[in-house]
């Protein structure tokens, strides 16, 4: 595994041994970031459910402004800050080693508003679900916000009108599918 493109290309990035993680794989993470790239200079990365932290750490190499990480694996968190003095982006990043739902209550009114948020939780538990609903009435995203959801291709994500949002573009690969999600506009 790689930072793919930036100021840290081509290092190679350490993910922690076992099955607690599912590292997304050099050939998806160019294609994701393929499809964010324009709007990745100065922006705003939150990765939740982090694993090694190579989607955040590909976006601050992309030219990202700040990104926080959230994993509640405190090996893996010790994995992302190994990675980031690997790739000397720490400058520009906060990690936060709790359980998702603390880490949004933590930062849920130090004032960030996020223009991207990431997460690729466990697959088929309904993570996803819990928060989208927990984000719905979040200060941390705005009209601008993208959320971009890494799933099975069994996860459906037929409440997301419901819950005020909708769903902007699908790309789905061999195993899994990348969900980008806005907040629906105000009328």
């Amino acid at each position: 595994m790689r930072v793919i493109s930036g100021k840290a290309r081509r290092l190679t990035l350490k993910t922690i041994e076992g099955q607690d993680t599912r590292p997304t794989t050099d050939r998806i993470k160019e294609t994701l970031f393929n499809m964010i790239q324009p709007d990745m200079a100065d922006c705003k990365f939150l990765d939740l459910f982090s694993g090694s932290g190579a989607i955040a750490i590909e976006a601050l190499s992309r030219g990202a402004a700040l990104a926080v990480m959230v994993e509640q694996n405190p090996k893996a968190a010790a994995c992302i800050r190994e990675n980031l003095k690997t790739t000397r982006l720490e400058e520009d990043a906060i990690v936060m080693n709790c359980d998702v739902i603390t880490g949004l209550e933590r930062l849920e009114n130090k004032g960030h508003v996020f223009d991207y948020i990431f997460m690729d939780p466990p697959y088929n538990m309904e993570w996803e679900k819990r928060i989208l609903e927990y984000l719905s009435t979040s200060q941390m995203i705005s009209q601008d916000t993208t959320i971009i959801t890494e799933a099975s291709l069994e996860t459906s994500f037929d409440y997301l009108a419901s819950m005020g949002y909708e769903l902007i573009k699908e790309k789905k690969y061999k195993t899994n599918q990348h969900v980008f999600i806005k907040k629906e506009e105000s009328l």
